[in-house]
């Protein structure tokens, strides 16, 4: 009997096993052909979207081919596991025609970016509102026009919505966009918001909403009597442009704490700045410029332990620049500009040290255009790693520091339009990153510094100094005029000395300016070093922007005479 049973057991697994096998390939055969048919399907719906879309750029579509798996071309993205198209990134191809119906064949695409484009005024597809696994969507710069679609509000998954950038969107209401039950991200800048009157209410009811980005929608209306926003996880508050015209809400004291960029950038805003606006510590960048905020600048801005950017320029403010300002140790960049300020001592003069060691990330500074009226504060000397300072515009009195000659990191000063006299002091001849100096208007004496920098102005940046003489003004220096700038004895040789050490100068320049410039294309890190201000556009097209606008403005001065 055992011997039987033996007998039939081993027969068992003799026709089961091969039997499993055989299935278990079918099945992975089967599959396998299932899969290769449904990346075929994709690369249909690929090609037939391709015929509705005008390449311009002939880069990225003509790698879209009937004869090559879809999941190789550019710009298409497949997930491992199904191998069916689940990404689309073709932003910035220059891209026309039409976004068309083939998308929805794609039934697991989650990422469509069609960004910075060129759709010709075509209407944003209804279809879209379809395509339920889609979690990213941006159609920003694309120049789609007309009504957003009501259909979007059906893409419950969507966590990042970006229409942005596009002039001719409007909406008609809001309140489809309750069913975004997981957006985090959301860009409607320069899309008309205007006929939603209760459109804060409602994108405050998304408790995951991370960035909020509403540039110059039309907005009129930031709803001042509500005592309370429930913006509960908002990091990013994007309001720029818009027409509110009326205070900053006190409700913004109550916003997220984990907020850490607000823009309220011309917006018509006036009242005085609430104190509580400056508790939000996390805050890294806080813009109120170009406003017409006024009263004083108030204390509560020490609190501000994050702060990296701070703009309240062009604005009414007045009073004095709170000294607490010392103690924001990260910050970088100051625009305080346009402004009616009376005094810019903006540390404590007893701990000179202490305030240096604060503010030493402060790379920008602007004062200009307010009513400051004593010496230029001789803590400003101790910003090493300054940029860009610009005081112009004041009734600034005394002396040039001798300290700015030290200051190396230094590319932007502008002084102009004060009361400043006394001579330029002669180690300014050592800034040799300096690509701007302004000091026309006010009563300076004495010789230009003999530099390779300080020459390369133009004589507009010196007019107006009556005492001032020598290159590149076109008055002479007579003795008197020469000895202003003479050094004590034994500090300085004589001219003829002073002549050679120039010329040895220039040359010693135009060597190390090969060999630091080989190093610099050498050597990776002096490179970054160097160009590590190439991602602050903003900042250099302001100054850029300043700089040209005076020069104009004297060009005009000097014809008129």
């Amino acid at each position: 009997m055992a011997a039987s049973f033996a007998t039939l057991h081993v027969l068992f697994l003799t026709w089961f096993l091969p039997a499993t096998f055989s299935l278990s390939f079918f099945f992975f055969k089967a599959e396998s052909i299932s899969n290769v048919s449904r990346n075929e399907k994709d690369k249909q719906a690929l090609l037939t979207l391709k015929r509705g879309l005008t390449d311009h750029g002939h880069v990225i579509l003509s790698s879209w081919s009937d004869h090559k798996d879809c999941c190789i071309c550019d710009g298409v993205f497949c997930d491992n596991k199904t191998g069916r198209v689940s990404k689309l990134h073709l932003n910035y191809l220059r891209l026309g025609g039409e976004i068309s119906g083939p998308l929805l064949q794609l039934e697991h695409l989650n990422y469509l970016d069609l960004s910075d484009n060129d759709f010709n005024c075509t209407p944003i597809p209804t279809f879209l509102g379809s395509m339920y696994n889609l979690t990213h969507l941006d159609l920003s710069s694309t120049n789609v026009c007309g009504l957003i679609p009501h259909q979007l509000g059906n893409l419950s998954s969507l966590r990042y919505l970006s229409l942005g950038n596009n002039s001719d969107l409007y909406v008609d209401s809001l309140h489809w966009m309750s069913g975004l039950f997981a957006i985090q991200y959301l860009d409607l800048s320069y899309s008309n918001l205007h006929r939603e009157v209760d459109w804060l209410q409602i994108m405050s009811m998304f408790p995951s909403l991370l960035d909020l980005i509403l540039r110059y929608c039309h907005l009129d209306s930031l709803n001042p009597s509500l005592g309370f926003v429930n913006f509960t996880s908002l990091r990013v508050f994007h309001l720029s442009g818009n027409h509110f015209n009326h205070e900053i809400p006190n409700w913004f004291s109550n916003l997220s704490t984990s907020l850490v960029r607000i823009s309220l950038y011309n917006n018509s805003l006036k009242g005085n700045i609430p104190p509580s606006i400056f508790n939000l510590e996390k805050l890294k960048y806080l813009d109120l410029g170009l406003n017409s905020l006024n009263g004083p600048i108030p204390s509560s801005i020490g609190n501000l332990s994050h702060i990296r950017a701070l703009y309240l320029n062009q604005n009414q403010l007045n009073g004095t620049i709170p000294k607490n300002l010392g103690l924001l140790s990260k910050l970088e960049k100051l625009y305080v500009g346009k402004n009616s300020l009376t005094e810019c001592s903006v540390g404590s003069q007893r701990k000179e040290m202490e305030y240096k060691e604060n503010l030493k990330l402060v790379r920008l500074i602007d004062l200009s255009s307010n009513n400051l009226s004593r010496s230029i504060p001789a803590e400003i000397s101790n910003l090493s790693e300054l940029d860009f300072l610009n005081l112009s515009r004041n009734h600034l009195m005394g002396k040039i520091l001798e300290k700015f000659g030290s200051m190396k990191e230094l590319e932007s000063v502008d002084l102009s339009r004060n009361h400043l006299l006394g001579k330029i002091p002669p180690k300014m001849s050592n800034l040799t990153f300096l690509s701007l100096l302004d000091l026309s208007y006010n009563n300076l004496s004495g010789r230009i510094p003999s530099s390779t920098q300080l020459q390369s102005f133009d004589a507009f940046r010196y007019i107006e100094n009556p005492r001032l003489c020598a290159d590149p003004l076109p008055k002479s220096c007579t003795i008197e005029e020469q000895s202003l700038n003479r050094s004590p004895i034994g500090s300085v040789e004589d001219d003829s000395k002073n002549s050679s050490f120039y010329i040895g100068m220039r040359v010693g320049f135009a060597t190390g300016f090969w060999a630091i410039c080989g190093a610099l294309f050498f050597n990776r890190t002096w490179r970054h070093a160097y160009f590590r201000f190439a991602d602050e556009i903003k900042d250099w097209i302001y100054v850029t922007t300043m700089i040209k606008m005076n020069l104009l403005e004297k060009l005009r001065v000097c014809l008129s005479k």
